[in-house]
């Protein structure tokens, strides 16, 4: 049976994926079209995970080439596989993890550790092998937001075995003191905790590893962004100006490190009352958006402001995690196939394939 490839993919080229931003063709996610006595069958790549959001990619895609088709049946397979993205150059990559996402505000306040947390589980959902590092080494909050206190165990007494929670593999230097132990250390001191934690970690096998910064763009947060392999970042902010002024310097930080901003996550959007329904935007509007706009990122998505995403971090118990219907989740879910989709076009990691060269001295 004859396939007339181009007008296929001229046809897929006309639908415009909501995560990419572009289409699949142009994404490099189509590997082959077939056809025989059965029909057609386009056969397709992701770089992302589709547990959730295959299903709805497939049928858009039946739609689009559906004029080019006409009669013929055609099937669409698609499968996921997540690679290794570039990070910083001269960076060393982490054994056990493919990539490296950092979640970053300029200033405190803003919701960053709580979207952290619920964008781990979000991709969690999509079908990722998801990873969690609390990189506040002055104040940690990742143990109780995802409910798993404690120490790490160690199998060597040299290494840690990551803390496991709701299927997230997570580590943090509050897992090592007392909850109301201050960290009293000077920035050298905590940036090498950091470090410690990050590189004497067993992550197992990870597709993401989402690492809440600390806020800030001092000393501290520079040398973490030039010392810790990253694939990405994304900035949160609220819609408040003071807010968007330190998320602007946080964004530049990035730029001046080579690190890749994926975009900008609006939190505390708009808040809506839980009796009358009345939606009031408290922190101001659009201000994500004229920020993302301006420095010509993506604009991820917006979160609300809702007592129930408090509420569940404090309990242990992210939104995510314990209200998978809600609009708040769907929201997350939204912003983490974005993020992963906007990686996905980001390029690949190669070094893995170059041979370490070891130069001996004959005796």
């Amino acid at each position: 049976m004859s396939v007339d490839k181009a007008r296929i993919e001229t046809a897929l080229k006309a639908f415009t994926d909501p995560y990419l931003g572009t289409d699949v063709v142009t994404a490099g996610m189509l590997k082959d079209v077939t056809g025989d006595s059965a029909g057609v069958t386009l056969h397709l790549e992701a770089g992302f995970p589709l547990k959730r959001y295959g299903e709805t990619l497939k049928q858009a895609l039946l739609e689009a080439v559906a004029p080019a088709c006409g009669s013929t049946p055609v099937n669409i397979v698609i499968e996921s596989k997540v690679i290794a993205r570039a990070v910083q150059k001269g960076v060393k990559t982490l054994p056990g993890v493919r990539n490296t996402i950092a979640v970053a505000s300029g200033k405190g306040g803003v919701g960053k550790s709580t979207t952290a947390v619920n964008l781990a589980l979000a991709l969690r959902d999509e079908g990722a092998t998801v990873g969690l590092l609390d990189a506040d080494i002055y104040g940690p909050s990742q143990p109780r937001m995802l409910g798993c206190p404690g120490r790490p165990d160690s199998r060597d007494g040299k290494s840690m075995e990551p803390k496991e929670s709701y299927g997230i593999q997570s580590i943090s230097i509050g897992h090592l003191i007392e909850e109301d132990t201050p960290m009293i250390w000077r920035g050298p001191m905590a940036t090498s905790a950091l470090e410690q934690l990050l590189r004497e970690t067993n992550w197992r096998d990870v597709d993401y590893l989402i690492i809440d910064l600390p806020p800030g763009t001092g000393d501290i947060q520079l040398t973490l962004c030039q010392k810790v392999p990253l694939s990405g970042a994304v900035i949160v902010t609220t819609p408040q100006d003071i807010a968007l002024l330190d998320a602007r310097k946080g964004l530049k930080m990035f730029e001046k490190v080579d690190v890749p901003v994926l975009g900008v996550i609006e939190n505390m959007s708009v808040h809506v009352c839980s009796n009358c329904g009345h939606a009031e935007h408290i922190f101001g509007s659009g201000g994500g958006a004229s920020m993302a706009h301006q420095y010509g990122v993506d604009l991820l998505g917006s979160l609300p402001l809702d007592i129930r995403i408090r509420e569940g971090v404090d309990a242990g118990r992210p939104t995510v995690e314990t209200d998978p219907d809600s609009a708040a989740t769907t929201a997350y879910r939204d912003i983490a196939r974005r993020v992963a989709a906007k990686l996905a076009l980001r390029a690949r990691d190669y070094s893995a394939r170059f041979p370490n060269i070891v130069i001996q001295k004959n005796s």
